[in-house]
C-alpha cells in the first residue's frame, strides 16, 4: 500500500517521472483550486523556468519578465477551479502568459529586445566567436521578415514543443489558422536565410 507521502500528494508531486508530468501538476492545479498554496507553489516552480526563457526572446527586461510570470500565476491562483482538463496544463498556463505578455508588450517598450536565435550553434563545427555572431544576425534577419502570428507560432512549435490544436488553444485561433502560418513561416525562413547569408542564386522574391 502507498502512503500519503507517494505521488497522488500534490505536495510531493515535484518528484514524480517526466511520464506522469501532465497528471501531477492536474493534481497540484486541483489542489491550487482548493487554496493549496504549497501546490501553488510547487506548480509555480515546476513552470517558472519555461515561463521564463519563453518571455526572455521577447524582451529583455527582466522586471518585465517577472512581472509577466508574476501576472500569469495570479490568473492561474483564481482560475484554477475552472480548469476542465481540456488541455494539457502546461499549455492552459502557457496560454495564460501568452495573453500577459502581449499585453505588457503593448504597455511596455521594451529597453532592448531578444532574439528568437539565443543560443543557435553551426552545429558540428568549432565556430568562432564572431561566426556565431555572424549566425545570430543572419537567423534574427530572417526571423524579423516573419510577421508577429508566424514568429510566435514557430516559437511555440519548435522551443516549447506545442502541437497544432495545443498553439490554437493559447493563439485562440483554428487548427488550421496555425498550420498555414507554420507552412508560410517555414517557407519564407527556406527563401530568404540563403539570400540573407550572400546567396546570391537565391535571392529570388518570396511569395507569401
Amino acid at each position: 500500500m502507498k502512503s500519503i507521502t507517494d505521488d497522488r500528494n500534490p505536495r510531493n508531486a515535484d518528484t514524480a517521472s517526466d511520464a506522469d508530468g501532465d497528471a501531477v501538476e492536474q493534481l497540484l492545479l486541483a489542489a491550487v483550486g482548493r487554496g493549496d498554496r504549497i501546490a501553488f507553489e510547487r506548480l509555480y516552480l515546476r513552470q517558472h523556468g519555461l515561463l521564463a526563457r519563453f518571455i526572455a526572446r521577447h524582451t529583455a527586461r527582466r522586471d518585465l519578465i517577472d512581472e509577466i510570470i508574476n501576472d500569469a500565476f495570479w490568473v492561474v491562483w483564481r482560475k484554477a477551479a475552472e480548469f476542465r482538463g481540456e488541455s494539457k496544463v502546461a499549455t492552459w498556463i502557457i496560454g495564460i502568459a501568452y495573453r500577459c505578455m502581449l499585453k505588457a508588450l503593448r504597455q511596455n517598450v521594451p529597453s532592448a529586445e531578444q532574439d528568437l536565435d539565443e543560443g543557435f550553434e553551426l552545429a558540428g563545427t568549432e565556430s568562432s566567436e564572431a561566426e556565431q555572431r555572424e549566425l545570430s544576425d543572419w537567423v534574427r534577419r530572417g526571423l524579423d521578415l516573419l510577421s508577429p502570428e508566424q514568429r510566435m507560432t514557430l516559437e511555440l512549435a519548435y522551443y516549447l514543443g506545442q502541437s497544432c490544436d495545443e498553439i490554437a488553444s493559447i493563439m485562440n485561433c483554428a487548427n488550421g489558422t496555425v498550420k498555414a502560418r507554420l507552412f508560410h513561416a517555414r517557407l519564407r525562413l527556406r527563401n530568404s536565410l540563403p539570400a540573407l547569408g550572400g546567396d546570391v542564386a537565391a535571392n529570388a522574391p518570396v511569395r507569401k
